[in-house]
């Protein structure tokens, strides 16, 4: 048997032992990395201005928000004191207050939701499908266009304000970092000659990919058609009918409000839609285990679950109370942020199906309580949505559909059972629905019975949550997380004062002009005077030839 034995290596006219050789290519080692380290491009504090919007949105932005602070970069955030969620905290960012002569309130966000709600499931009541998609459509784009008017004074107030435009020029911001579902950052933008990035799902009348991608109808779903990618005739037709409808709304109702704007602070030769697609890079939150295949552009990056982590431990008192559901385990009900409750009516059809089950329920619920409430019930104001979800008891998740926690209940592979209520939350729960991992249910119409058989099934049929947990598994297998890749590309922005390298021209050219309209226009008036030219010239060739033949005889 061999021993233990030094070994040693000649170098110049000296020996060194093993251990002395692994010491020096330690320290090779070290030398090479400080040496990438140093080489690598660093973003030393940006000043980044954020424009973002209330709500969800905000959640979403304020996570990148915490990530680019512990990077070192200095934010200041663009608001109305009005707001829902976004309220001062100046050890995390520095807040820019816009004085608005109308005060919205939160109270007032509250009952607007409310009404929303309300008319939704007057909607959803009826059972003509194409009835009640259109019906849905046209109650999106009242709501859609009432939201932009009420903006249109946030927007306006920020222009009128010089003091306030003299502040943001001689803060010199490295790039302007907004969600551009009102259009107040790009122009801002625009307005100070400042690099865009984009925290982007959704622009001022629809999904991000159509304003800056190629999107077929014939294979994408429009935003509101409820279809997938694998769409037969009829469905063909009708999704292109919601995309010309949603075009329609846009071209003459929404842009020329902003195009108003943009006239009279940015220049006459300025217009919303050309202003939006200049945005350097797209960060867009979405992951394609979860959208349908299509398109995309090079300034496009995808971030979806970026907001998603491990679970932390929970609290001692909701820990108690989730084990005590011995094997049946847990379902986690929550509605999202701006719904606290529904009618009482559906409250207590939700209240007695989770009363006939063996599962603990914890319910996110802001309302009076229902009648004949289980035992097996925990009503609370507000959960650890991301903790739960991750518990191991967890079995499902009971939810309005929304991005954020669609993407929490796939990062820790929970099946879905979805209640859809407004905006893209049917979208949503129709590509998940397709994807095997959810089971969706009309609220409208429900009773504690379907609800009953939608949790039995989810639960305790495997096929849901291996599917979630497939979805789950390719969802994390990436080379980084989505929230590294968001925070690389803004410094990349901010490092090389743009990356318009990576932007098509497509948005400076007009409608006809990137459809090949006018090519086309030309090549059928060729064709047309070949195809004259070809019949004159035959006829007066049979003309010749009959005029010979008549000489002949």
């Amino acid at each position: 048997m061999l021993k233990k034995q030094t070994f040693k290596t000649l170098v110049g006219s000296s020996f060194i032992n093993m251990d002395s050789r692994r010491w020096q290519v330690s320290l090779w080692t070290a030398y090479v990395l400080s040496i990438i380290t140093l080489l690598c491009p660093r973003t030393q504090g940006a000043k980044i201005l954020v424009v973002p919007v209330d709500g969800s949105h905000w959640i979403n932005m304020k996570i990148i928000i915490e990530e680019l602070k512990l990077q070192g970069h200095d934010i200041s955030v663009l608001y109305t004191a009005t707001t829902w969620y976004i309220k001062e905290k100046p050890d995390l960012y520095e807040s820019i207050l816009v004085k608005l002569q109308h005060d919205f309130g939160e109270s007032s966000h509250h009952v607007a939701m409310e009404i929303l709600v309300q008319n939704t499931l007057k909607y959803l009541e009826s059972s003509w499908t194409i009835v009640r998609n259109f019906m849905f459509q046209k109650l999106m784009s009242d709501i859609i266009f009432n939201s932009h008017i009420l903006y249109e004074e946030f927007n306006v107030a920020i222009f009128e304000n010089q003091t306030l435009l003299n502040q943001l020029k001689n803060s010199n911001f490295d790039l302007v970092l907004t969600d551009p579902v009102f259009a107040t950052g790009p122009m801002l933008s625009h307005y100070l000659k400042v690099p865009l990035v984009y925290n982007i799902r959704w622009h001022l009348n629809g999904e991000a990919h159509f304003l800056s991608a190629p999107s077929p109808p014939s294979f994408i779903p429009v935003p509101g058609s409820q279809f997938t990618d694998k769409m037969n005739f009829f469905q063909r037709t009708l999704n292109l009918m919601v995309n010309l409808y949603q075009q329609v709304v846009t071209e003459m109702f929404i842009y020329p409000m902003y195009n108003e704007v943009c006239h009279r602070y940015l220049g006459p030769d300025t217009d919303i839609q050309t202003i939006l697609q200049r945005a350097d890079v797209w960060l867009i939150r979405v992951d394609f285990i979860f959208e349908f295949p299509r398109p995309t552009m090079p300034n496009i990056v995808y971030i979806g679950g970026f907001q998603c982590k491990p679970a932390k431990p929970l609290a001692a008192e909701l820990e108690i109370f989730v084990q005590s559901s011995g094997e049946h385990g847990l379902i986690v009900m929550s509605l999202g942020s701006i719904i606290n409750s529904l009618p009482m009516q559906i409250t207590m059809e939700i209240a007695e199906a989770f009363a006939q089950v063996p599962q603990k329920v914890i319910w996110k619920y802001n309302g009076v309580a229902p009648p004949h409430l289980g035992n097996n019930t925990l009503l609370v104001k507000w959960i650890p949505q991301n903790d739960l979800l991750g518990h191991p008891k967890t079995r499902a998740f009971v939810a309005h559909g929304g991005t954020n926690g669609i993407y929490e209940a796939i990062y820790h592979g929970v099946p879905v059972i979805g209640m859809p209520l407004i905006f893209d939350q049917f979208d949503n729960l129709v590509r998940l629905e397709s994807r095997g991992a959810a089971k969706v249910i009309n609220v409208a119409t429900m009773h504690s019975s379907d609800l009953v058989q939608a949790l039995n099934e989810v639960i305790n049929n495997t096929f849901y949550r291996d599917n979630m947990k497939k979805l789950s598994a390719l969802h994390q297998d990436q080379p980084e997380s989505p929230m590294e890749r968001a925070i690389f590309w803004i410094e990349y922005v901010a490092r090389h004062k743009g990356a318009g390298h990576l932007r098509s021209e497509s948005y400076r050219l007009p409608w006809y002009a990137y459809h090949c309209v006018d090519v086309m226009i030309l090549l059928l008036f060729i064709l047309l005077l070949v195809t004259v030219f070809v019949g004159v010239t035959l006829k007066k060739l049979c003309r010749a030839v009959l005029k010979k033949k008549q000489k002949s005889e």
